[in-house]
């Protein structure tokens, strides 16, 4: 499977919870925070749900 470098760049206040929660999931949770992870369906379907506060890059 590929991996991808996942960083958030926007915030999360005053997101709905939902989003809040998918973030926290992702291993994410502050500004610039930077994670690498393993792309199956299951985490394409995060990233796709909070895309809009993140920038996602093959690693």
């Amino acid at each position: 499977m590929a991996k991808v470098k996942i960083t958030q760049v926007r915030s999360t206040i005053g997101r709905p919870e939902v989003q809040k929660r998918t973030i926290a999931a992702l291993g994410l949770g502050k500004l610039n925070r930077t994670v690498e992870k393993e792309l199956n369906p299951a985490m394409q379907g995060m990233i796709n749900k909070v895309q809009h506060l993140l920038i996602i890059e093959e690693a």
